[in-house]
C-alpha cells in the first residue's frame, strides 16, 4: 500500500482519502481508528479519563477558562479550547450558541423565543440554555425556522 503525505497551507481544509480494492484486516483497524478519533474527543472525572462520542454530546461550554463537555445525565471536563472543538464539529449538528458554548442541535427537544431577540432552548434531558441575539440566525438556520 502506497502512503502519501501532503503538507498543505492553514487555509484550507485537512482530508482524509483512502483509495482500497476492499475492506482487509489491514485497513479496517485503520479506518475503524480514524473514525473513532473524529467522532470521540478525550474528558476527564475524578481524575479518570474517558473517550466521549460526539453524538452523545448535548452541548460544550467554557467556564472561567475551563471546558465542559455535558451529556445526558453527566458532566466531563476537557482540555479543548472552544475553537478546538468548534473545528472538530464542523459540518455536524453542533452550532455556536453564544460566546462561550456550542450546542448539538439533535439534542434540542424545543425552542422558545426569549427577550431581546434571545432563544431559550430546552434539551432532550430537560436542560435549559439560551442562545445569544448574536447567534440566533445558525440557531434558525439549524432548525429551519
Amino acid at each position: 500500500m502506497k502512503v502519501t503525505i501532503e503538507l498543505i497551507d492553514k487555509s484550507n481544509e485537512e482530508e482524509i482519502v483512502l483509495r482500497v480494492h476492499e475492506l482487509s484486516d489491514i485497513n479496517a483497524p485503520l479506518l475503524e481508528h480514524l473514525g473513532n478519533s473524529v467522532n470521540e474527543i478525550i474528558t476527564q472525572k475524578d481524575d479518570e479519563i474517558y473517550k466521549v462520542k460526539l453524538k452523545d454530546i448535548y452541548y460544550f461550554e467554557v467556564l472561567q477558562r475551563k471546558a465542559f463537555v455535558y451529556v445526558k445525565s453527566d458532566v466531563y471536563e476537557t482540555r479543548l479550547k472552544l475553537y478546538e472543538f468548534e473545528e472538530k464539529t464542523r459540518g455536524t449538528s453542533f452550532f455556536r450558541a453564544s460566546k462561550s458554548m456550542i450546542v448539538n442541535a439533535d439534542k434540542i427537544d424545543h425552542v422558545k423565543p426569549s427577550l431581546s431577540g434571545r432563544f431559550e432552548v430546552t434539551l432532550l434531558n430537560g436542560e435549559k440554555v439560551i442562545v445569544s441575539r448574536q447567534y440566533a440566525s445558525l440557531l434558525k438556520k439549524v432548525m429551519e425556522i
